[in-house]
């Protein structure tokens, strides 16, 4: 298997992009999850 950098350099770019898109829902939710709970035990 031959991969060149501009193949490295974008699957990095796509693991990334795939990161943001899990990991930016997950946040809002824990948070959202977090201010309701706040407002209920507060």
């Amino acid at each position: 298997m031959n991969t060149t950098a501009a193949t490295k350099s974008s699957n990095k770019a796509l693991m990334a992009l795939f990161w943001l898109y899990v990991l930016v829902p997950l946040a809002w939710g824990v948070t959202n999850t977090l201010v309701q709970a706040m407002k209920l035990f507060g």
